[in-house]
Order: structure tokens, then sequence, then C-alpha cells
């Protein structure tokens, strides 16, 4: 079972903010082997989604994002930091979490569009959500992306 939670960056309690921090660094800076600016002043404004299950008998976060404002990365708004920690790999909850994301998004930003920069061996799972590439591929901290609109 699933625990979802889509709160703005004052409502997330302390230790399920330090939680997805400690993901966001295990995944994209550890794992990943990239020396990038992770705490990049933007969370403050985002909303973020947060996917929790118990894993012997612990709560334990599964997946998150950040949804990012219009004109604060990008003209729409954006997904960001996407991450399905390593426990949780495999289990189909990536895919689960875009799909819960994308519609709380639209609500809280209506008539926006998104944009995305994507790691651009993840074009295809982005593709499967409408989002289409608009850029040729670039480095990115030196890992390859795209970005995609939808």
């Amino acid at each position: 079972m699933i625990e979802w939670q889509w709160l703005a960056f004052d409502d997330i309690p302390r230790q399920d903010w330090y939680e997805a921090l400690l993901q966001r660094q295990q995944v994209f800076i550890l794992e990943q082997t990239c020396l990038y600016p992770d705490i990049d002043g933007a969370d403050p404004q985002c909303h973020h989604l947060m996917a929790w299950r118990e894993i012997d008998g612990k709560r334990t976060l599964a997946a998150y994002l950040r949804c990012v404002p219009p004109g604060v990365k990008f003209d729409e708004m954006s997904l960001g930091r996407v991450l399905t920690t390593q426990a949780a790999r495999g289990s189909g909850i990536g895919r689960e979490l875009l799909a819960k994301a994308i519609p709380l998004a639209e609500a809280l930003h209506p008539g926006h569009a998104f944009r995305i920069g994507a790691q651009a061996h993840l074009e295809k799972f982005y593709a499967s959500f409408g989002f289409k590439t608009v850029t040729e591929p670039y480095d990115e901290d030196g890992i390859m992306h795209i970005d995609m609109v939808r």
C-alpha cells in the first residue's frame, strides 16, 4: 500500500523532508556520481509529491518529485528531481508517480504547459506520458539531457 503526500514546502514534516533530501542525494549525487547543486533555491516555491510504503515495519520513501511553478525554472511549469528509490525500483512506482503528478500539477497551475529537462535515456518513459522532445541532447552536469514539453 502506498501513502501519497502532495504538499507545499512549508507543509512537509521535517523528518519527511530530510528523507526526501537524503534520497535525492543518494540517487542523483551518489548513484549517478554527479556533483551538482541539488539545493538550488527552488524547493520552497514547489509542491512535492512523495510516495511512502512500509518496508520491514518502517515507513520508507519509495518515490519523489517536485513540481516547479511556471516562471521559476522555465516559462512553463516543470516536474523535476523525479526519482524512484533503489528499494522500490522495478515496482512500477515511477510510472504511478508521474500518473499522479501530472493531474495534480495541472490543477495547481491550470492552463500552463509542462517543460522538463529529462535525462536522455528516459525519453521513451516521458514520451509515454505525452511529453515531446524539443531539443537536441545536451550535457548537463555530465549527464545527457533533453528538454521535453507537454
